[in-house]
């Protein structure tokens, strides 16, 4: 396992990131504590949660299975949907952010949670806000780098704007959706985060599965989150997807590759990735996903695979600006 630093903190985290949202819910506890086990032994130190897995006990299981080595992991959790029928208990407004990181911290057994994420974007709050709790925390241990899940670039970089002329911790992590179907944050989240130096731990590098070898405009498992998942289905409903995910398949078997690993090894290739977040609920899943970490893409197979999809545009729509046809370069 290769280590790399989580943007400029100075804290160095395993080139993959294991996702528990499958604690508690795909995977029970015995099942939960195996996989946890299987992640360390391969050295793996960064894990991802949230307070709405599992309504809680995703948090509630990975608290216990850190119990007597909690320095050791880089853990990560976040705020932003409902938590119960109070019609304040969500969103990113001062008062949910605090009420959610106590809960957050008594479920997890720390006293401090390393990256604090605010899942989405919340319109009705004022990001001030939002900031300014951020910060408080930060400066009370609570948390030690505040972080943004599903924002905008826009978004982003207005935060940093606000946090730069504050002097408030800025945040230091952003977590966006990434996988060869759904490159829609090559066009400005990435490049920003290179530029602002964030760290990058982007979701769904197996399209909910759908790049795992199992699905194809012909082909599905017998059970999947693409089978039963309102959300996912949506996500993925347009049949080009399938396509895709049918010639991805033929080209990872014609390298003799697991196209799960094949699939995360490409998203982890782009130099503004830190750790691809992985996810399973069961053994078997997670050591095709752990492969990963073995496979190195030279250039041309990089760009044989990204030529399976669209690229998407540039942020201007001037995709012209891409060729020899236009006005000229500096």
């Amino acid at each position: 396992m290769d280590y790399k630093f989580l943007g400029r903190t100075g804290v160095k985290v395993s080139s993959l990131c294991f996702g528990t949202m499958s604690f508690g819910a795909d995977a029970d506890e015995s099942t939960s504590a195996k996989l946890y086990q299987c992640c360390r032994d391969h050295g793996i130190n960064f894990f991802d949660c949230a307070n709405v897995y599992s309504a809680g006990k995703a948090e509630e299981i990975l608290g216990s299975l850190i119990e007597g080595h909690r320095a050791d992991v880089v853990l990560t959790s976040k705020v932003f949907f409902p938590m119960g029928t109070d019609l304040n208990a969500r969103g990113a407004s001062r008062r949910h952010i605090i009420s959610a990181v106590e809960d957050s911290l008594r479920r997890l057994k720390t006293t401090w949670i390393d990256v604090f994420f605010i899942h989405r974007f919340d319109e009705f709050t004022h990001l001030e806000e939002t900031l300014r709790i951020l910060d408080d925390l930060v400066s009370q241990g609570k948390i030690l780098y505040a972080a943004a899940s599903n924002f905008a670039a826009w978004q982003v970089m207005k935060a940093l704007g606000i946090s730069a002329r504050q002097g408030w911790a800025r945040f230091e992590v952003i977590q966006p959706m990434y996988n060869l179907v759904k490159r829609q944050a090559e066009v400005e989240i990435l490049p920003m985060a290179v530029s602002e130096q964030l760290g990058v731990i982007p979701y769904s590098p197996l399209g909910g599965g759908l790049l795992s070898g199992k699905y194809g405009r012909n082909r599905k498992p017998e059970n999947g989150r693409l089978l039963i998942n309102k959300m996912y289905q949506v996500r993925y409903g347009d049949p080009v997807v399938y396509q895709i995910a049918d010639q991805f398949t033929s080209l990872a078997h014609s390298l003799n590759l697991e196209p799960a690993a094949l699939a995360i090894a490409w998203v982890a290739h782009h130099p503004a990735v830190t750790a691809p977040i992985i996810g399973s609920r069961s053994l078997e899943q997670l050591e095709s996903c752990l492969k990963a970490s073995e496979i190195q893409l030279p250039p041309e197979l990089y760009q044989q695979i990204s030529n399976l999809s669209p690229t998407p545009p540039p942020a201007t729509d001037r995709n012209d600006e891409q060729t020899e046809f236009q006005y000229g370069s500096r």
